[in-house]
């Protein structure tokens, strides 16, 4: 037991199975809930708001999360998250009540925020800098693939209502026994910058060194969440097929993400993480602004959202990883924190945002959604490209 508990190959599986736990919750929720919510008659604006909620859960503990695990470790936190969602899972079948579940959605939010916080700051600061996008797109890829299995637990709702919330529990649990195999361990120690520095004066350094690495979380967000929530209603005003769209195209662009998030990150390890970032943002760009233009050709339709996916499906991952490279160890949890309260914001906003066109412009309203905060952060990414290479130019010449 003690040999696994040193092994780093050990630990790292340890935790990426850790985040694929988070995204399998994350997944079943939103369509088993959904269904549910939709059966008592609840108003499909009233269910995105429910919908929100796990977002809101992971705002309101993001700003108190950095603090625990720099004083009792990773191990501690990640376990309290398990034990977290393991409980809310098993509340929802019991009373479904519209506001029960609106608490209990954000109490699985501040849950799978311990954990996920927790396991990206440990995997970044253990990673070989030479292999660290390779690890991280491994863990956005477990993510993806959590994520992409949760939906399934929606046909178990025709056998028994609690049986979703069951297995995932269950699988939760499971969980927790394998990480009390693995050795607690603590961030960087807060010296000199990070022990100097309030909290918000880490945030403001963070901010100057890397705040173009911030950006991808925040996109992912407004994309993945875009996507999913408001694509299916754009299907029906606009006439398209929605279970062409709902058996499909929304899999197609989760599948895509899913198959080039590791060579994307071995990329990234070799002509670095900026090149590959601003490549990714600009053909994703080009993808969006041609799908109005094929929306109504199904074939074509299904290959833009699934290059869209290989393309765009790793800016989450990536961003973590060029954070890491961009900042000191001991600044990486608070960039971390920031980087999931713009992924949880770019959730909420992208929805509110894609809906509000839909209704004022209509045809092509979510690509336009969609390309205009592409271009957005690629125009950002530029900048902050040419003021790096700036900066080491100006210091290899001093």
């Amino acid at each position: 037991m003690s040999t696994k508990q040193n092994n780093p190959i050990f630990r790292y599986w340890v935790l990426v199975f850790m985040v694929l736990i988070a995204g399998f919750s994350q997944g079943m929720l939103l369509p088993v809930l959904a269904i549910m919510l939709e059966g008592t008659g609840v108003s499909s604006a009233a269910n995105g708001l429910n919908a929100a909620a796990l977002y809101i859960g992971i705002i309101l503990v993001s700003p108190f999360i950095e603090q625990p695990v720099r004083k009792f470790g990773y191990k501690p936190v990640i376990l309290v998250g398990l034990i977290i969602v393991t409980v809310a899972l098993l509340f929802f079948p019991v009373w479904q009540i519209f506001w029960l579940w609106f608490i209990l959605r954000m109490i699985v939010g501040v849950a799978d925020n311990l954990i996920h916080f927790s396991t990206q700051v440990w995997i970044s600061t253990t990673a070989d800098p030479k292999k660290r996008g390779r690890q991280l797109s491994l863990y956005g890829l477990s993510f993806g693939l959590g994520f992409g299995l949760g939906p399934m637990m929606a046909q178990f709702l025709e056998i028994n209502e609690y049986l979703p919330f069951i297995i995932a529990a269950s699988v939760s649990a499971f969980a927790f026994i394998l990480m009390l195999f693995i050795r607690n361990e603590w961030p960087e120690r807060e010296i000199e910058t990070a022990s100097k520095l309030g909290t918000f004066g880490r945030y403001k350094q963070v901010i100057k060194l890397a705040w173009f690495a911030l950006l991808p979380g925040f996109v992912f967000g407004y994309l993945e969440a875009s996507i999913h929530g408001n694509f299916p209603v754009y299907s029906i005003r606009m006439g398209l097929d929605l279970s062409f769209t709902t058996a499909y195209l929304l899999p197609g662009f989760v599948f895509g993400s899913l198959i080039t998030q590791l060579p994307l990150g071995m990329l990234s390890d070799r002509v670095g993480r900026s090149r590959v970032l601003l490549g990714l943002l600009a053909f994703g760009l080009v993808i969006f602004m041609v799908m109005p233009f094929i929306e109504q050709n199904q074939a074509l339709l299904l290959t833009g959202f699934v290059l869209a996916g290989m393309l765009l499906g790793s800016l989450f991952s990536l961003g973590i990883a060029y954070l890491a490279d961009l900042v000191p160890a001991n600044l990486l949890p608070t960039g971390n924190v920031m980087t999931a309260v713009l992924f949880a914001l770019g959730s909420m906003i992208g929805p509110i945002v894609g809906g509000f066109l839909i209704e004022i412009i209509g045809d092509g309203a979510l690509y336009y959604s969609i390309s205009f905060m592409l271009a957005s952060t690629l125009i950002a990414g530029i900048f902050f490209h040419r003021k790096s290479n700036q900066a080491v130019s100006y210091a290899k010449a001093s």
